[in-house]
């Protein structure tokens, strides 16, 4: 049965009933060979090693979401990285959708904050009275403005248009304030005018990335820019806070200047290992974040040197820069955005809570007013966590919070 089949001849078919049909011949031919099978338990063996190599594969997902680190934040849409299980559940688009409309309504606060001042600066300006304006710092506001520029290249990169609005808004308000202290000679000219050149180019160059119109050669030119200008003021500002304090020197800002020259070069030339090419890449994020960061530093230590210029904060506008920054807080958590999340929660704690903390103190608003502005903010973290945990299928809120800080 094993050997060689033996040759068959022709064999003749007939119908057995008479009918139409014709008759004919035909030549049988040889079967062609089937391949012996391996043994049972061997076929068990290499279909377990098939699953094992397919389900390993990179291109197949094993998990819900690829936490993102801190040097990956820049990572466009980490939630893209999520399986297609847990982004067809209903509660997960639920959730994307809320937090996006979430960090998009950041813009009323943050538009109400500003307002104030931009009418304040317009009825002293039209009724001659420039030294007023004087008592607005136009170095702050200018650090302001290229940390705003700074962030909105970040989440343009990143797509996600409800930042990117609140982000132009911020630009867009500060430059008006800026216009004003120009007008009213409090910034000098010379300044102004390379700050509007630097602001207009970065608009274009912004709204031209984020419809796919721009060459990316320029925007990686542009990101070199925007690195070296966030290094170099980082350093700067934090050491004109403590002025007179510290001996009023350019050498912070000048030394970090080189420096950072020196970091995006050796970046772009490939002589940095790749951790260094992704550091040197996730900084300008980072230091328009810092920048933001240490604004109420800056404020919190100009309390404790002058308490008496306490009374002179407005309670309403802290209120405000807490919500704002507070509204975006699910969003960055969301996607495992460190840098975002770091930024937003820092801006509540120490800028907007802090500073009710130095009011409350001072007796300067009610108790009630502190403890009902307190829990809401307490309840709000709780909130977020608590429904990002949910959405996500664990236990525990640490979890959330160990993939956000360890990308892991």
């Amino acid at each position: 049965m094993a050997g060689s089949l033996l040759p068959v001849g022709k064999a003749v078919l007939r119908s057995r009933q008479p009918s139409k049909c014709y008759m004919f011949n035909a030549d049988l031919q040889h079967p062609k060979s089937i391949p012996i099978l391996p043994p049972y338990k061997k076929r068990v063996e290499q279909n377990n090693t098939l699953n094992k190599s397919v389900l390993l594969s990179p291109l197949v997902c094993q998990y819900r979401l690829k936490p993102v680190s801190a040097l990956d934040s820049d990572v466009p849409y980490p939630i893209e990285q999520s399986s297609e299980g847990l982004k067809s559940s209903e509660s997960f688009k639920q959730w994307d959708s809320l937090t996006a409309k979430f960090a998009g309504a950041a813009n009323i606060p943050f538009l109400i904050l500003q307002l104030p001042q931009i009418i304040l600066n317009a009825r002293n300006l039209l009724a001659g009275n420039q030294a007023a304006l004087f008592a607005v710092p136009w170095l702050g506001m200018f650090t302001g403005l290229l940390g705003n520029l700074s962030l909105l290249s970040y989440f343009i990169k990143k797509r996600e248009t409800e930042v990117v609005v609140v982000q132009t808004l911020g630009v867009v308000t500060i430059y008006v304030v800026i216009s004003q202290l120009a007008m009213a000679g409090s910034m000098p000219l010379p300044h102004y005018a390379v700050t509007s050149v630097v602001i207009a180019c970065g608009l274009v160059v912004n709204f031209m990335n984020y419809f796919h119109l721009l060459n990316p050669v320029i925007w990686r030119y542009w990101e070199d820019f925007i690195t070296i200008a966030g290094l170099s003021a980082l350093p700067q500002v934090m050491w004109s806070t403590f002025i007179p304090y510290v001996p009023n020197t350019i050498l912070p800002g000048a030394v970090a200047f080189v420096l950072a020259i020196l970091a995006v070069f050796m970046s772009r030339t490939g002589k940095l290992p790749e951790k260094g090419i992704k550091f040197v890449g996730s900084l300008s994020g980072w230091t328009a974040t810092l920048l933001f960061m240490w604004m109420p530093v800056s404020q919190m230590w100009t309390n404790l040197l002058n308490p008496d210029n306490i009374k002179g904060l407005s309670a309403l506008s802290m209120l405000l820069a807490m919500i704002g920054n507070g509204l975006m807080i699910p969003r960055a958590l969301f996607t495992r955005d460190l840098m975002w999340f770091t930024g937003s929660t820092w801006a509540c704690v120490f800028y907007g809570w802090g500073n009710l903390v130095c009011l409350y103190c001072c007796e300067v608003i009610s108790r009630e007013f502190f403890l009902a502005s307190t829990t809401a903010f307490v309840a709000w973290l709780v909130f977020s966590f608590w429904r990002d945990t949910q959405v996500y299928g664990y236990n525990s809120p640490l979890k959330s919070l160990k993939e956000l800080i360890s990308g892991s």
